[in-house]
C-alpha cells in the first residue's frame, strides 16, 4: 500500500514539473535516447526467456520418460 502512495506521489510531482518547467523537449530527448536500449535489453530478456522455457520442457520430457520408464519396471517386479 505504501509503494502505492509513493508512486501516485512521484508521479504527480513528476506532472507538475514537466507543465511547469515545460520540459517536453528534454523528456522526447531522453526517450529518444533510451528507449532503443531498453528494446535491445527486452529483446534479449525474451530470448533468454524463451530459451529457459524450450530447455524446462525438454527436460520435463526427460523426467516424464524415467518416471514411466521406472514405474513400469515396479509394475512388472510386482506381477512376479
Amino acid at each position: 500500500m505504501g509503494s502505492i502512495l509513493g508512486g501516485l506521489v512521484v508521479a504527480v510531482i513528476g506532472v507538475i514539473w514537466f507543465i511547469a518547467g515545460q520540459l517536453w523537449f528534454e523528456l522526447w530527448l531522453v526517450v529518444k535516447g533510451i528507449l532503443p536500449a531498453m528494446l535491445v535489453g527486452g529483446g534479449l530478456i525474451a530470448i533468454i526467456a524463451g530459451v529457459s522455457s524450450i530447455k524446462d520442457k525438454i527436460a520435463a520430457k526427460k523426467e516424464e520418460a524415467v518416471a514411466k520408464a521406472s514405474e513400469g519396471k515396479k509394475e512388472e517386479e510386482k506381477k512376479e
